[in-house]
């Protein structure tokens, strides 16, 4: 049965890509990205809240397990693989650096501020803030993430435009219109959500495997979170393949980011509202490897060029961060 609801889930995850590149070719670059990005974080959002109902107390890690699964898997699994697979078929692939170091900049001070800082005030328990302090980072957030979205669709749309691949099919297609365009945005939120669906229906057989194979708890946020997060791989890999690096990147720094400056707003609303504990610190294994993906995340941004080796940096981070989690 499992294996059914698998296969289907995935079904589900090319639908919603295929939708969301309709998508992308009637309303153009950047939006086509943010679109998918912003559906999946919003979807991944509510998750997070309605586990949060129902568990208590028990789930006051899981925005921070959640967060820093996605930041890891987006910025050394997505980001690798897209490196990766895009070096091999075109040797050196460009992106621009204004855009997409800027979406990162945000990333590294929003992951900061949420999963490090907590560790380091005093006027509440180690890993948590208080309410005062849980507002400010949640204003901090989304702020910073509607700062980033209006420059990359309105004062500089141009930075987040991707140049023309040669594998490139849809540049010779027509533009679907308005209303199939429409029609593909209600059949992508429905993909999506099934894809959310389908990974809480293999929640329970991924808790079995964790129970019987004396897995740490995290892992079955790590594999729902990858779960997510395949509609976005997917089109990133895709992108990457047809020598378009820069919709992979906008893809990758976009989600991340989103996945902060939605989420946390969202939640420390609800934890404030209802009185919940919300523990946002990260044990220091995952702060060292945290700081060590943005370090040499910085570098991999630095020339706005990438090849293989820089795929194979992120890739091997990957492996290390699901490493560690199965062997803390």
């Amino acid at each position: 049965m499992a294996w059914l609801v698998f296969g289907v889930m995935m079904l589900a995850v090319f639908a919603s890509v295929h939708h969301a590149e309709l998508i992308a070719h009637r309303i153009g670059e950047p939006f086509g990205t943010l679109v998918l990005a912003l559906a999946v974080t919003v979807i991944e959002t509510a998750l997070i809240l309605s586990v949060m109902m129902t568990d208590g107390a028990k789930s006051a890690a899981l925005p921070r397990d959640t967060i820093y699964s996605a930041v890891m898997i987006i910025c050394n699994g997505v980001v690798g693989f897209s490196l990766l697979l895009g070096g091999l078929h075109h040797k050196e692939q460009m992106f621009r650096i204004e855009g997409t170091g800027s979406g990162f900049a945000a990333l590294v001070t929003l992951s900061i501020l949420v999963l490090i800082m907590p560790l380091y005030t005093i006027s509440s328990p180690e890993g948590t803030y208080t309410d005062p302090q849980l507002i400010f980072v949640a204003v901090s957030s989304l702020a910073l993430w509607l700062v980033f979205v209006f420059i990359q669709t309105i004062r500089h749309r141009d930075y987040f435009l991707p140049g023309v691949g040669e594998e490139d099919e849809s540049v010779h297609a027509h533009p679907p219109s308005s209303q199939q365009a429409w029609m593909s945005f209600v059949l992508m939120l429905i993909s999506l959500i099934s894809v959310v669906g389908f990974a809480k229906l293999l929640s329970p057989s991924i808790q079995t495997l964790v129970t019987i194979y004396k897995a740490p708890q995290a892992t079955v946020g790590i594999v729902i979170a990858m779960i997510v997060l395949l509609p976005e791989t997917w089109a990133a890999l895709r992108a990457a393949k047809a020598n378009r690096l820069q919709t992979s990147m906008n893809l990758a720094i976009g989600s991340a980011l989103a996945s902060i400056g939605l989420t946390i707003p969202l939640v420390v609303v609800f934890c404030v509202l209802f009185h919940r504990d919300l523990m946002l610190g990260l044990e220091m294994k995952d702060v060292v490897l945290l700081c060590l993906t943005f370090l040499v995340g910085s570098i991999t941004l630095a020339s706005g060029r990438t090849n293989v080796m820089q795929g194979a940096i992120h890739l091997v981070l990957f492996g290390a961060f699901l490493f560690l989690t199965l062997v803390p």
